[in-house]
């Protein structure tokens, strides 16, 4: 008779693995539903940054610590990983080049000025309270051009292990969020014309959202300014990560190009880049542009309630020390690089 061999099912695995990943995406837009409407009653909070807040306490309250840790933890992973690719995608629908150009040629290269300076000095800050090269370069990608959305292109870029990103998102959130409070009470004593406080806000502070929260306290001519010059930083991610892409693969021993070279610009940046040209052709109607915004913001808000439910605040006291010192000495640093160049842009 002739012998029945019963084969696994391919389906059936992909199956099981996207039942792993229900309870954590679960969790995830169930804390985006919260962040959004907290932010509804008090538009000072950025959605993006209550995401982080709410990652930082479902991962440390008493209750949901050991769910985050085990059960939901595929899924939550899941969205840090690829939602957050996801995310920076869309997020190139709200640059247009054109808006970037209009800023004049001189502010580029003050802001590309400020992005280098600001990227090779929180490095060596970094290295100096001795924290590793992998975290110090996220940091330094993370503070310069765009928040956890930069860390997570960098991460891909450099094949750093998605755990190894947590940290660097906690002190780029938690500075960016220092950023809200601080600036907008400095414009008084410093003096500062409201376009003025807009491009220092757009030179220096971390995330899209934080800026929008911290520009519109000085009004709708600092909002507008703090935008373009916070995408023009954006626009840097693309150049920024193929160049630690080359770099990366001329660095690889011979052993460990064997395994596979890694893509100079990874897919999820091209796309970026993609999204940057369409909206540049002014092709897309306005409709197109807001709901692009708003998945953009549910992708990164859903991908950074993952990362920040991975933050143990035990450990992070224990061991985060040297690089909460690192990050407020970066913060000091990025926050006079970008006031310089926008007392320069304006005036």
């Amino acid at each position: 008779m002739p012998v029945s061999r019963s084969f696994p099912d391919p389906g059936s695995g992909r199956s099981r693995q996207a039942r792993r990943l229900i309870p954590g995406l679960a969790a995830a837009a169930a804390a985006l539903a919260a962040a959004f409407s907290i932010h509804w009653l008090v538009p000072q909070l950025p959605a993006m940054t209550l995401a982080v807040v709410l990652g930082v306490l479902a991962a440390n309250l008493p209750g949901s610590g050991a769910w985050t840790a085990g059960r939901a933890r595929p899924g939550l992973d899941f969205a840090g990983k690829h939602l957050m690719r996801a995310g920076i995608v869309l997020l190139g629908l709200k640059v247009g080049i054109g808006d970037v150009l209009g800023l004049g040629w001189q502010s580029l290269l003050l802001i590309t000025a400020v992005v280098a300076a600001s990227f090779g000095g929180t490095y060596l800050i970094s290295r100096l309270f001795r924290l590793s090269p992998v975290t110090s370069l996220l940091v330094a990608t993370g503070f310069s051009i765009c928040g956890a959305s930069a860390i997570g292109a960098m991460a891909a870029v450099r094949r750093i292990r998605h755990v190894d990103t947590v940290l660097p998102v906690a002190l780029v959130t938690l500075c960016g969020t220092l950023a809200i409070g601080v600036l907008p009470l400095l414009v008084h004593p410093l003096q500062l014309s409201a376009e003025v406080f807009g491009a220092w806000t757009g030179a220096s502070v971390h995330d899209v959202g934080q800026v929008v929260a911290t520009a519109q306290t000085a009004g709708t001519a600092a909002l507008g300014i703090a935008v373009v010059v916070k995408l023009t930083r954006v626009l840097l991610l693309a150049p920024v990560a193929a160049l630690a892409g080359a770099h990366h693969r001329i660095s690889l021993r011979p052993s460990e190009s064997d395994a596979g070279l890694p893509p100079v610009v990874p897919l999820f940046v091209l796309g970026f880049v993609a999204m940057v040209g369409l909206r540049s052709t002014g092709w897309l109607p306005g409709g197109a542009l807001e709901a692009g915004a708003v998945l953009q913001d549910i992708l990164l808000g859903a991908a950074l309630f993952g990362l920040g439910s991975a933050v143990r605040i035990r450990t992070l006291l224990l061991t985060g020390g040297h690089a909460l010192g690192a990050a407020l000495a970066s913060w000091l640093l990025i926050a006079l690089l970008g006031l310089a160049a926008a007392l320069l842009i304006v005036g």
